[in-house]
């Protein structure tokens, strides 16, 4: 679990931050202790360690404001907290039912191996897994079956995203677009987005089929899956997209697919 959860004085240190981050210098100890349900007394003690260890800045009579340190404190507990709260919506899948692909013929009340391919759950005769679960219903291959009963975790590793920078119409648009590197990343990728519509025109000029609305959320929810999604973005669009990624947790590569002067 992470620690900000295994520490009670880490998590009303956290939630001091958040408060006074929210409502501002102005917010006064005796609020925060109403809904932290926590004296102000201890609040006062909080504020004090937060201030020594350069979390918070004092401006004046009870009034503080949270440091750069604070906010990146709190961005980097934030992600944590939203990694585990995947792994909590996973965990709770296994006491419902969910859906897989059967890998082949499946019968009703069997036990099945489950295993991630291509972004995508499928449960097989092959119990030699980490993870099994019992069918509801039987099933041909390719099928959709209903499987609970989920025992153990499937494994499953977040794809790296592939960013591929195209020069925005100021610059030349797709007609600058070096179309050697971005063939050779569309000939080995199985999940393509859009971001822009330079970049959308040389997709469609490289014949490519992509996703292109939602493309952002489309790219992440595949790396969550566990696909290497191929992201072709307009330049003026990468700096937002790679803040987007990076708030995720997961990794990435930049790619430039500009034709050289």
């Amino acid at each position: 679990m992470i620690e900000v959860l295994r520490n009670k004085n880490l998590t009303t240190r956290f939630q001091i931050l958040v408060e006074i981050a929210n409502s501002g210098p102005g917010v006064q100890q005796r609020d925060i202790a109403k809904k932290l349900d926590i004296t102000p007394q201890a609040v006062s003690n909080y504020i004090s360690q937060l201030t020594r260890e350069r979390l918070l800045t004092s401006e004046g009579r009870s009034s503080y404001r949270v440091t750069n340190e604070g906010v990146n404190w709190i961005i980097k507990t934030l992600r944590e907290l939203s990694n585990y709260n995947t792994f909590i919506q996973r965990a709770v899948t296994n006491i419902s039912i969910c859906a897989a692909l059967a890998e082949d013929d499946l019968e009703r009340n069997q036990k099945v191996g489950l295993k991630m391919k291509g972004g995508l759950l499928f449960a097989s005769s092959n119990k030699a897994h980490e993870a099994t679960g019992i069918t509801i219903s039987g099933a041909k291959p390719g099928e959709d079956v209903g499987i609970t009963n989920i025992e153990g975790i499937v494994p499953l590793e977040v794809g790296r995203v592939t960013i591929l920078r195209v020069p925005g119409v100021q610059n030349g648009g797709s007609s600058r677009v070096n179309y050697n590197i971005l063939r050779a990343h569309l000939d080995k990728s199985a999940f393509i987005t859009s971001l822009g519509l330079e970049s959308f025109v040389a997709l469609r000029k490289a014949g490519a089929e992509f996703c292109r609305y939602g493309a952002v959320e489309a790219a992440i929810e595949a790396a969550k899956s566990g696909l290497p999604p191929l992201v072709v973005c307009v330049d003026n669009e990468t700096s937002d997209l790679i803040a987007r990624i990076e708030k995720e947790g997961i990794s990435y590569e930049l790619i430039d697919a500009e034709v050289n002067s």
